[in-house]
């Protein structure tokens, strides 16, 4: 067996490793082309004079800590419910429009939820006797606990996902069952003889949410604190500032907000090493917990606030895009016109084209790069299980989602800058391929590995060679699965913000940093209409994956799903 790494993999990690030795030289003061012919120390001696770096530190710190044990533990304990129900099988459902909402549409659509002249506010202002607004700091809170709101209402449908799909490894019902006959109860024998299977499936996808949700850019920007900012948004100021000089210091916050990451990674190890302590101790003591029947109950609570939150803030989206002049404390906007959607749509139509055509080439180009990669190993496996993915190659594959955006896009940055090359829709393209491909190899890589080898055997026995199998069979057989796959590539193409900032030089907007632009200016009706294109784009194409095998397989009626 080959034990070379795919080239995609090191296509993929090749890109951040560049990236970091880019952001590294400038911020020790090496730079020619801004002046910087010595190494210095003065970037970092710069960036430890800002004011407020500390509690920007800090607040990305909790951010990313937060964020990934509410959302890890509110997954167990919903799963450990629920796994193998009705609910767990509704949930299930939900998941693929849910995934599909934009992170920044999301925020938008919390926001409006949240805010003091939001929906809930406005549900209980009669009952309270308000007639204005009341004065709190909710959304743009200092601790930023709506920001890590936002992120978990996000991060938590992800985890989710990944664990539906890690389940079937780890062979529950066996599991569950011999629990049972121990005599343990259903929250307690998930969490000691299912979950330390599933999660060392899922360990890496948890430290792509941590290492997110420590450098989160377009929900601080709409969601977060601004006196003083997290980390993350604080250096794309300082990148995007007139002054020149100040790209050094950003340079050497970039490392800081490294640095920032692999702490709560490095914290989240320490979470993951008490909890396996806390389970040995839990085993060992004998308490069967047989009495979790208010446990079950309550762990259904984060999950259902999780859709109700992203359900209510994209009907907010639609009620503020079309309302006319909507005061507190009315429920329903008085009058409705399209007034914002004619006056929005003549400038959005550029930045939602590119969307487009940028979604869709990375994602055609990441869907062929993976499957090409999947059937590499699919071949080359001789085991007696089906295939993975060796842990070298995916954690080569996750380390775009490991190391933070701000990180190593600000050095690739730099290095197209003195390479001479000039913002293009191609080169956006290719930097949004190092982001979108590990989300489609998530996506296809179980449901590849999972399909039937006998199928190759027969097509073989009827004299079909290797590449006939793979055209007429094996791909028409995995047609569901590939387009959802592709699908997903888009809708992680389509929410990007830093690296099309940042690559595009600003000279190339998609919809989403229109639509996060547009929070600083307030107007709900214009944000609504953008946060909605937003939203709708990847929605018709998660609904045209879904549907197209249908069509495809119309007289094949088990091909259909």
């Amino acid at each position: 067996m080959n034990r070379w790494p795919h080239p995609l993999a090191l296509l993929l990690a090749a890109p951040v490793v560049v990236g970091l030795l880019g952001v590294v030289l400038p911020a020790f003061g090496y730079l020619p082309a801004l002046g910087g012919t010595a190494f210095s120390l003065q970037p970092f001696r710069d960036l430890f004079a800002e004011p407020g770096l500390g509690a920007s530190a800090l607040l990305s710190l909790a951010a990313g800590f937060l964020t990934t044990f509410v959302s890890v533990g509110a997954t167990l304990l919903f799963t450990a419910a629920f796994a193998g129900t009705r609910g767990f099988r509704l949930a299930r459902r939900g998941l693929g429009p849910l995934l599909g909402v934009p992170h920044a549409a999301a925020a938008f659509g919390l926001a409006f939820l949240i805010a003091p002249s939001g929906l809930l506010f406005r549900l209980v202002a009669v009952p309270l006797g308000l007639t204005a607004p009341p004065d709190l700091l909710i959304v743009g809170d200092p601790s930023g606990l709506a920001m890590m709101a936002g992120l978990i209402v996000k991060e938590l449908p992800f985890l989710l996902l990944v664990v539906i799909a890690a389940l079937p490894q780890a062979d529950p019902e066996r599991r569950l069952k011999l629990a049972r006959a121990l005599g343990y109860g259903r929250m307690a024998g998930f969490t000691l003889a299912v979950w330390p299977a599933v999660y060392r499936q899922i360990r890496l996808p948890v430290l792509a949410v941590a290492a997110f949700a420590s450098s989160v850019i377009d929900v601080a920007l709409v969601l977060g604190p601004m006196t003083p900012a997290p980390l993350a948004v604080r250096l794309v100021g300082w990148m995007g500032d007139p002054d020149l000089s100040l790209r050094f210091q950003a340079a050497a916050g970039a490392l800081l907000q490294l640095g920032l990451t692999l702490a709560v990674l490095g914290l989240w190890l320490a979470v993951e090493r008490f909890g396996a302590f806390a389970c040995r101790i839990m085993a060992a003591r004998g308490g069967r917990y047989r009495r979790d029947r208010l446990l079950r109950r309550a762990a259904a609570l984060p999950v259902a606030l999780a859709f109700a939150a992203t359900g209510f803030g994209l009907l907010l989206l639609v009620l503020w895009s079309v309302a006319g002049l909507w005061t507190f404390p009315d429920l329903w906007p008085p009058t409705l016109t399209l007034r914002s959607w004619q006056d929005s749509l003549p400038s959005l139509a550029e930045p939602l084209a590119r969307t487009a055509i940028v979604g869709f080439g990375s994602g055609l180009v990441a869907l062929v790069l993976v499957i090409a990669m999947l059937e590499q190993r699919r071949k080359a496996h001789r085991g007696a299980g089906p295939a993975r993915l060796s842990p070298g190659v995916a954690a080569l594959i996750y380390l775009p989602l490991i190391v933070p955006q701000v990180a190593f896009v600000f050095g690739l940055q730099i290095l197209v800058l003195a390479a001479g090359l000039t913002p293009s829709t191609g080169l956006l393209v290719a930097v949004h391929l190092v982001f979108v491909a590990p989300y489609v190899a998530l996506a296809l890589a179980a449901p590849w590995f999972a399909l039937d080898p006998r199928y190759d055997r027969m097509a073989a026995s009827l004299g079909r060679s290797r590449r006939t199998a793979f055209w007429r069979l094996r791909l028409p057989l995995l047609a569901a699965p590939v387009l959802t796959a592709l699908a997903i590539g888009f809708a992680v193409s389509a929410g990007q913000y830093l690296p099309t900032l940042l690559i595009g030089a600003g000279r190339l907007p998609t919809i989403t940093t229109e639509a996060v632009a547009l929070a600083s200016g307030g107007n709900r009706r214009v944000i609504g209409v953008a946060a909605l294109l937003q939203t709708l784009l990847p929605a018709f194409v998660f609904l045209t994956a879904s549907l197209l095998p249908a069509l495809l397989h119309r007289g094949r009626r088990g091909m259909r799903a």
